[in-house]
């Protein structure tokens, strides 16, 4: 007994002491945490700093502390567009802010409504008459587009600038799935929709094509007028078309052919980019680092900003009477997921809890591709309880409000977008993979018995009977119908006509309101002030609060050491670094339609060309490996 007590006591110290071990760590992280939230009173005279150490958003994503930890290190920060006009509006009128810093270095771009709102409001603190100075090392178009908002912009010696354009690879499997035995089931309506061609196609149809090209082409006639207007000398056509001979003229040096082309003025180092701050806003009296300057970062200024909330869910406006805003952001899913994705149950959730909180109006934030037809409708039933109750709803796309996200906008009075919007692409897509080849061929063979033509169906591994597919394919095609039915409706024109506007086809937001799916160009702020006047409230009178869920301490506490690290001196990124990224961006790709394909949610209203940005792709890849041959395991082991 003295024996089994000593190890009993051994026990309970070794468990006593790794809880006294978790408790220190997790305290001393939460005072790592406390000890970098930026103080109100910490605002000086001087630039404020806009080190855009990562991407643009509609909507900043939880950090998953679960991936934090297996990937040993802090995910790419995000930045919440609307949170980054709020900042620079007030710095213009800020009299302790006489610049704006502008560190393009590690900014990793955004998708074009949210880089356009950022733009427009660095072009507002221009016209306040504060300087903006821009560095940079390798500018992409994102950058640019910031950059050429800028009264000076300065670029790297050993940078440059390369616009290239939207476009890029879409991947195509069928090939390999023949070869290595797999069946994609592709149940597609919408002439236009080519979401299910990749794993059905080894190329583009005529019709997938030209749908892309319009609207690439539209979005680069877009993105090119709004670079020129900013900076009237800039020639985009020798920076694309004619780079070959610029740099034979100038001897490969890229920063000079950025200033040949007008998308840069000065040649410097960040240390001179600073000595030129230090002229305009004054020197940093405790830092005498070279290139020191006196400033306030982003999330020092942002915090000090007077509001009822604070981050990303801040309310707008002083009166008494509350609109709802409600923000479906990332790729509609049936469950839990969010902020940054748009997770059905928890959206209808918000929406109706808010129900009963005597909301003068609603306004609906899409940024969205789509996703499941189950969230959608499961969404847009939950804005129209709003209609029912005689309550304004406006829909106000952003980036995105395809397919899922248009099916949504079927809910609302009045949509409001802007013309580098991607909505349309009305149409379904069910894709679910079979293995009755691969198994054969390493001696695997399904036997089955059934009572009906449909027992055991769908069988990934036997195959899929003719009453299956039968089943599949009017299912899919009956959602269609609904989904222009809802549109007709909604628009006030004939099924016949909605028909024709939808087969999957993408429209930017420009040739969507000059075929009525839009009602007219505008922002937020733009549906805000619709959804008042028609709930019978003047300016003054109304606040919008953002309907959003309670923050997770622990997602908040990453994101804290996300923004601590970020507002470290950022390191050189090269032009071939600028390029190298790409690759990473065709693996996620791979991972994600690989993912996307094995999980089969059912019938879908995703739209496959704004499904996913560059950033959401890199933030997703190391989730999307675990997911895919997690996925894989269980169609095979899990029947």
């Amino acid at each position: 007994m003295s024996f089994a007590g000593k190890v009993w006591r051994l026990l309970v110290g070794i468990k006593d002491g790794l809880a006294l071990v978790f408790l220190l760590l997790f305290f001393g992280l939460l005072f790592a945490v406390l000890s970098s939230r930026p103080n109100p009173a910490q605002v000086r005279d001087g630039a404020l700093l806009l080190s855009l150490d990562g991407a643009i958003v509609e909507e900043v994503a939880n950090i998953d502390p679960v991936e934090a930890l297996l990937s040993n290190s802090l995910p790419m920060r995000e930045y919440a567009a609307r949170d980054l006009v709020q900042a620079i509006d007030g710095a213009a009128r800020d009299e302790r802010i006489k610049a704006i810093a502008l560190d393009l270095t590690t900014f990793t771009g955004g998708p074009a409504v949210s880089l356009r709102e950022v733009a427009e409001a660095l072009a507002r603190f221009r016209t306040a008459g504060k300087p903006i100075v821009a560095y940079g090392v390798a500018y992409s178009d994102d950058a640019v587009m910031l950059a050429a908002q800028a009264s000076e912009v300065w670029v790297d010696p050993l940078g440059g600038v390369a616009v290239r354009g939207p476009g890029g690879s879409i991947l195509f499997y069928a090939d390999a799935f023949e070869r290595f035995g797999i069946n994609a089931h592709v149940y597609q309506v919408g002439e236009f929709k080519g979401t299910g061609e990749p794993y059905s196609n080894s190329a583009m149809s005529p019709e997938m094509r030209e749908n892309l090209e319009t609207y690439t082409g539209q979005l680069w006639d877009e993105y090119r007028a709004q670079v020129v207007q900013a900076r009237p000398n800039a020639d985009i056509a020798a920076a694309t078309t004619g780079l070959i001979p610029l740099l034979e003229q100038h001897g490969g040096d890229m920063a000079q052919v950025a200033l040949a082309t007008g998308l840069a003025d000065t040649v410097g180092t960040r240390d001179q980019w600073g000595e030129r701050l230090a002229e305009l806003a004054g020197a940093d009296e405790w830092d005498d680092h070279p290139g020191a300057f006196a400033a306030t970062d982003f999330d020092t200024f942002f915090a000090a900003l007077d509001s009822d909330g604070g981050g990303a869910f801040r309310s707008l406006g002083g009166g008494d009477k509350q609109i709802g805003v409600i923000t479906i952001a990332g790729e509609i899913t049936d469950g839990d997921a969010g902020p940054g994705s748009a997770g059905a149950a928890r959206i209808t959730r918000l929406l109706d809890d808010a129900l009963d909180d005597d909301l003068a109006a609603l306004v609906v934030r899409i940024d969205s591709p789509g996703g499941t037809v189950t969230g959608s409708e499961a969404i847009r039933r939950a804005v129209m309880r709003y209609r029912d109750r005689g309550i304004p709803v406006a829909i106000s796309m952003s980036n995105y409000a395809a397919s899922g996200g248009y099916w949504i906008s079927t809910a609302g009075q009045r949509i409001f977008a802007a013309p580098e919007t991607l909505t349309g692409s009305i149409g379904v897509v069910l894709v679910v993979p079979s293995f009755e080849q691969v198994l054969g061929q390493y001696g695997v063979h399904s036997e089955s018995i059934r009572t009906t033509p449909l027992s055991g169906q769908p069988d990934l591994i036997g195959g899929f009977s003719p009453e299956t597919e039968a089943l599949l394919q009017a299912e899919t095609q009956a959602i269609y119908g609904r989904f222009v039915g809802l549109v007709a409706e909604a628009r006030g024109i004939t099924p016949v006509r909605a028909d024709e506007l939808a087969q999957g086809r993408v429209w930017t937001g420009g040739s969507a309101r000059q075929l009525g799916l839009v009602d007219q160009f505008g922002g937020l702020d733009d549906a805000l002030a619709w959804a008042a006047t028609q709930a019978g409230l003047e300016e003054g009178d109304w606040r919008a609060q953002f309907l959003t869920s309670p923050p997770d301490p622990f997602a908040e506490m990453l994101a804290g050491l996300t923004a601590t690290s970020a507002r470290q001196a950022p390191a050189l990124v090269s032009m071939s670094a600028l390029f190298a990224a790409q690759e990473q961006q065709a693996a996620a790709r791979v991972l994600a339609d690989m993912e996307r394909m094995m999980s089969a949610p059912g019938v879908q209203a995703l739209c496959l060309g704004c499904a996913a940005d560059s950033a959401a792709l890199l933030r997703q890849s190391a989730h999307n490996t675990r997911g895919f041959w997690t996925i894989l395991a269980t169609r095979f082991f899990a029947l």
